[in-house]
């Protein structure tokens, strides 16, 4: 068992630059996947509410390889975790470059997300991500789904779409794994899905833009979401901030146009 517990700590390099708030503390999931519907609104969050940086994490079970900076420098792929403390509750937000490459990674990536969690009193846990479809969505639908009957209810808008079963396949990577092994800490947890194209230049702006709107009003996190306003949606009548954001941007898998997927 030492040696199992050993392996894992020398595999996984983690930073804790900040203490963690214990104010009813709701974890946000948003890692790159399926059209980086979750990445980007997770980073948008993270760059409207100007949350503070707590925590780094590296591992060499993410991509060998290294990611050019805005000082045309490199950088080791990261996840990074943030925090905003709002008047009754602190987000928690995971965001990053990558996700761990093989299951067994993402096992433990999942549970060290759980562990910190836990030992900071965490509450709720949102996942947020894509669900991919062959053609390019004209309005993209929103799905939910949880780990309990109550979480369900409790974030139940007539928005989202709980109807999932023989409609949508497994959800992969962080975004499914991350709830799925929340229910067996009883940790409530539930994942966003929004409907977006399965093609790796795709950037789902607009699905994205729909989760905020949706977060936004249950969570009251007052963004201003101005910056992707616009009816018809496209990356060339973006402002700078979310241009930014979406050169952050990461597509990891490299799938053909025809093949879905329902990775978060």
């Amino acid at each position: 068992m030492a040696n199992i517990e050993e392996s894992i700590k020398n595999k996984w390099q983690i930073n804790q630059l900040k203490k963690i708030s214990r104010n009813n503390l709701i974890m946000i999931e948003g890692l790159p996947g399926m059209g980086n519907v979750g990445k980007i609104a997770t980073d948008y969050i993270i760059e409207t509410l100007k949350a503070e940086k707590v925590i780094e994490i590296y591992s060499h079970s993410f991509p060998h390889c290294v990611l050019i900076n805005e000082d045309n420098l490199v950088d080791l792929p990261r996840v990074e975790i943030y925090q905003k403390q709002l008047k009754n509750k602190t987000l928690l937000l995971i965001a990053g470059d990558v996700q761990p490459l093989d299951e067994a990674s993402c096992y433990e990536f999942c549970n060290i997300l759980l562990d910190t969690f836990q030992k900071n009193k965490g509450k709720e846990i949102i996942t947020l991500g894509g669900i991919g479809q062959p053609e390019l969505p004209k309005n993209p639908k929103l799905y939910y789904t949880g780990n309990n009957k109550n979480v369900v209810k409790k974030y139940y808008s007539s928005i989202l779409n709980n109807d999932l079963y023989g409609v949508i396949g497994p959800i992969m990577g962080v975004s499914g794994l991350l709830i799925g092994l929340a229910k067996t800490r009883k940790i409530p947890a539930i994942s966003i899905l929004a409907e977006t194209y399965a093609h790796p230049t795709h950037a789902g702006i607009k699905e994205a833009k729909q989760i905020l709107e949706y977060l936004n009003e249950k969570l009251s996190l007052k963004l201003d979401l101005s910056q992707i306003e616009d009816e018809d949606i496209t990356e060339e009548n973006l402002k700078k901030p979310i241009k930014n954001i979406l050169k952050k941007s990461l597509i990891l898998k490299n799938k053909k146009a025809n093949e879905t997927d329902y990775i978060g």
